[in-house]
């Protein structure tokens, strides 16, 4: 039987309490980040292996596992963690959509050990279907795109599903979690197609490949990258949004594998926006962090509500690093216990410039005139945060690492985004 450490020799000793992560990702390398710049805190990440993002950190311990998305494995796996790590209070969060709904299935077998401050698990997963967001946008007069939800495993006639839309059209998985595991060639986080002839080859290559689920088909909101739009919420366990943050994506990656992630954001407000997202989540009785993904409409002057992400979003570091740290939150209310219920609601207005690529290569493509000059103002003022940059991290290799992902960018922009263009 092994034996228990010691209290000197636990993981975290010395805390006041242990930031666990589920997910060695640029998210789990931004809460660790968030963690040490707010408390001086070290942060366990759980992985299945000891990727770039966070290999070599100053900020990060380590621990591998098979698998985060084997419930009785991750079940087992994090409680005889729990026995080897030292602070009573253990603050369990997870970086992928995915393992944020297994850990909230199985939350119930762990809540002895660990604080996890995610929605009911039916919650999540009735949000994180696509159709069913549209659906509650609609029932609340919320703006979205106009919708048809396709059944692939049915495959009804096209035409006639297509009735309500014109090409071209936006294709999305309903279903995440079954997307994630079928393969074809082409395969794309988020497809578009220009024609019927486009949308057919697509449907039938989802087919052949073993998706059996839904696929969303959704109008095309017209303009480039610089059209989408983030806004994460708080919402605290009485029920009430008291956090707002919201930016304008200035560039996304243009990569295959990455198509569609915020390169660069700029904070700023927008209080229609906030109201939507605020009565939505009000609504549904959520709790905790969750990001809506959403685009300007030239032609109506609105920003459109795609989807919900039931937790902070990858490039969530934009929040901390224009002044307020978003696990504060956390820790105020699920770890500390304070009463959140009388605090003012807060909405972020400092403008500031996140961005995870280098500066010199994002200023070619920030071309909106409407957005540039708050741009260029940040610029000046120094009111620029690069994710990956961060004085206290001291291992050679991990600015090793830094430099070859700066680089790569440089070279990936140039192979698959040379110039800006308007985008469908």
């Amino acid at each position: 039987m092994p034996k228990t450490p010691s209290a000197a020799d636990r993981l975290l000793a010395g805390q006041e309490f242990a930031p666990v992560v589920l997910g060695g990702d640029r998210l789990g390398y931004s809460l660790a980040r968030s963690f040490d710049l707010g408390y001086g805190y070290r942060t366990l990440v759980v992985s299945t292996m000891l990727g770039g993002p966070v290999a070599h950190s100053s900020l990060i311990d380590h621990h591998i596992v098979p698998s985060l998305q084997d419930p009785e494995g991750l079940v087992t796996e994090l409680r005889a963690l729990a026995t080897r790590i030292g602070p009573e209070k253990k603050l369990l969060l997870a970086t992928t959509d995915h393992v944020v709904s297994v850990l909230a299935r199985i939350k119930h077998r762990l809540e002895d050990l660990y604080v996890i401050p995610y929605a009911e698990p039916e919650l999540i997963d009735r949000l994180s279907r696509k159709e069913n967001f549209a659906d509650l946008c609609a029932e609340l007069d919320i703006p979205h795109p106009q919708t048809v939800v396709y059944d692939v495993g049915e495959r009804p006639d096209l035409t006639r599903a297509m009735a309500a839309l014109t090409f071209p059209v936006i294709a999305k998985p309903s279903n995440a979690e079954a997307y994630a595991a079928v393969t074809f060639p082409g395969k794309k986080k988020v497809h578009s197609a220009a024609d019927a002839a486009e949308l057919r080859a697509l449907i039938d290559a989802l087919h052949g490949a073993g998706y059996r689920d839904k696929f969303i088909l959704q109008d095309v909101i017209p303009g480039d990258d610089q059209g989408m739009r983030l806004l994460t919420c708080y919402v605290e366990k009485q029920g009430q949004v008291k956090f707002a943050a919201y930016g304008r994506v200035l560039l996304e990656e243009h990569s295959p594998e990455t198509l569609g992630i915020p390169a660069a954001i700029l904070t700023g407000t927008d209080h229609e926006a906030v109201a939507h997202a605020t009565r939505l989540l009000e609504h549904v009785g959520w709790r905790g962090y969750a990001n809506f993904d959403m685009k300007f409409d030239p032609r109506t002057g609105r920003t459109v509500f795609f989807e919900l992400n039931p937790r902070l979003g990858g490039t969530s570091f934009y929040i901390t690093a224009a002044g307020f740290n978003t696990v504060q939150l956390y820790v105020d209310e699920w770890v500390r216990g304070q009463d959140l219920s009388d605090r003012p609601m807060l909405e972020a207005s400092h403008e500031h410039v996140f961005t995870a690529i280098p500066l010199r290569l994002l200023q070619r493509y920030v071309t909106d005139p409407a957005v540039r000059p708050s741009f260029d103002r940040a610029v000046k003022a120094g009111e620029v945060t690069n994710p990956w940059f961060y004085k206290a991290e001291r291992h050679p290799r991990r600015w090793a690492w830094i430099a070859a992902n700066q680089a790569n960018y440089v070279r990936k922009y140039r192979e698959h985004y040379p110039e800006p263009k308007a985008l469908i």
